[in-house]
């Protein structure tokens, strides 16, 4: 590294501790940590959109484990998809005296309300997985969601490279309101963009699943076939809810396992439809890491540990600090060294037998 790219990341990261600093030391109440029979316990509010996808009670359980050998306390709320009920998860937080807040929107703009009125309080919010856009966010901490969908459309890219051209393909978004559904299509749209541009690359049908639901999923999969019956080669879901959805609409066609399917967070059951063979690949995104990192940078937020943070993304307000961690493509051939080997799902749940 050049001494002028040094000093570049050290301002970066001196200016970014800066602004953490002074987030902790806004006063107000939850500022300060209880005090316990001498020892200071850090209390943190955790509020999440849904908990009714396997996925999130692992973020969950994996967050308040760690909370805990810290020695912190956790209250956790889920909002079960509704804006309105989040705000007030929010706000009953900040009357219970958190000290911090991790948030989980289901709406990433409609919850920069949540972010003003916890810093009203003095309270420090980190946005976990979920960028929450338009606010005066702390810290963001998440996966290389670009990265996600880069990794999905290029998996497509090169297992049809052989195969006729062009590669007739369908596209299923995520939710509208979730920021994360717009970076993962960015990134798809990156690497898809020479292959479209060459006609190497046909977009048959795409749209949006609201609130990534598999039946939004399915919906969408039916209009492809309706249009195109089966002249379709791939279709790049960004969840594995929405492959999914996808998937059941490929089954009562007749064609599953004969069109690639892409997914995303290595739900058990995806797994298990990738050994059947009716989902190509997921991606894995280390969610028991993320827990962990989210809650150390927690408590550190409140107890005045130094935070190294190096990137920043731009929420439409300012430049928020953000921890960022890759990710892995997952396929039949590296299940056990990914998904069982990192304790995510067990082999016995994965195969149905130790």
């Amino acid at each position: 590294m050049s001494v002028k790219s040094f000093l570049v990341v050290a301002s970066l990261a001196v200016s970014v501790l800066i602004g953490l600093v002074i987030a902790r030391g806004s006063g107000a109440q939850g500022a300060a940590p209880a005090s316990v029979s001498g020892a200071k316990v850090v209390k943190i509010g955790l509020s999440m959109d849904t908990l009714k996808e396997a996925r999130w009670a692992k973020d969950r359980d994996a967050f308040v484990a760690r909370a805990g050998e810290l020695g912190a306390q956790v209250t956790v709320l889920s909002a079960n998809g509704d804006d309105t009920r989040q705000i007030a998860d929010v706000e009953s937080l900040i009357t219970s005296g958190v000290n911090v807040i991790v948030i989980v929107p289901h709406d990433g703009k409609a919850m920069a309300k949540g972010v003003e009125e916890a810093h009203r309080a003095g309270i420090p919010v980190i946005a976990y997985d979920r960028l929450i856009v338009d606010s005066d966010l702390d810290l963001y901490i998440t996966f290389d969601n670009e990265r996600v969908g880069e990794l999905q459309a290029r998996y497509i890219l090169d297992k049809l490279k052989d195969g006729p051209k062009p590669i007739k393909l369908v596209r299923i978004y995520g939710s509208k309101t979730d920021n994360n559904a717009v970076l993962f299509k960015n990134g798809q749209d990156k690497a898809l963009k020479e292959a479209i541009a060459s006609g190497a690359v046909q977009v048959v049908h795409e749209d949006w699943a609201d609130d990534w639901k598999p039946e939004n999923a399915k919906r969408i999969m039916n209009a492809a076939i309706t249009k195109h019956a089966r002249d379709i080669d791939a279709v790049l879901a960004s969840n594995d809810g929405t492959a999914g959805g996808a998937i059941q609409a490929l089954k009562e066609e007749g064609i599953a396992g004969k069109v690639l399917v892409t997914g995303q967070d290595a739900e058990l059951v995806a797994v298990q439809r990738i050994l059947a063979g009716e989902q190509s690949m997921t991606i894995y995104k280390p969610v028991l890491e993320l827990a962990k990192r989210a809650a150390d940078t927690a408590v550190a937020l409140v107890t005045g540990k130094t935070l190294v943070v190096k990137d920043e993304l731009d929420n439409g307000k300012r430049k928020v600090p953000t921890l960022l961690l890759d990710v892995v493509t997952v396929t039949k051939d590296n299940v056990d060294s990914t998904i069982v080997k990192d304790g995510f799902h067990s082999h016995e749940a994965i195969y149905g037998h130790p």
